[in-house]
C-alpha cells in the first residue's frame, strides 16, 4: 500500500500539476508532471467512470498504476505526477501500460529537467 505522503489528495493539488503543462500522450495514458521540493514523488490518478463503467475494473487499473509506481519511483524523484487513463482497458492491455509508463516518465524526464 501506497503510504499517505506518496499520494496527491486534494483537487487543488491535482490541478497545479495539470496547468504546469509537462504532459505526454500515450496509447491508454495520459501523464501530467510538476517538480516538487521534496525528496520523493507523489502519485494521483484519475480513471474517469465515462471510460470505465465498472468500480471493479477502475479499481484494478489504479492498483497496476500504484505499483509501477512503486517500481518505478527511483527513476521519478521529486515528481507530482497526475496519470489519467484515456480509453477502456482490457486484461491482456495491463501489462502493455506498464511498457507505456516507462516510456513518458523517460520523455517527461527531459521536460522537467
Amino acid at each position: 500500500m501506497l503510504p499517505k505522503a506518496y499520494k496527491l489528495h486534494k483537487a487543488k493539488e491535482f490541478s497545479s500539476v495539470i496547468q504546469f503543462r509537462c504532459v505526454e500522450n500515450s496509447n491508454f495514458l495520459q501523464v501530467f508532471v510538476k517538480p516538487n521540493n521534496q525528496s520523493h514523488s507523489r502519485l494521483g490518478l484519475i480513471v474517469p467512470v465515462k471510460i470505465e463503467r465498472l468500480s471493479v475494473k477502475r479499481n484494478q487499473v489504479k492498483r497496476v498504476l500504484r505499483i509501477i509506481f512503486c517500481e518505478q519511483q527511483k527513476n521519478s524523484m521529486g515528481l507530482d505526477l497526475v496519470v489519467r487513463l484515456r480509453r477502456p482497458v482490457t486484461r491482456t492491455d495491463l501489462s502493455k501500460i506498464k511498457e507505456e509508463y516507462k516510456a513518458l516518465l523517460i520523455k517527461l524526464q527531459r521536460c522537467c529537467g
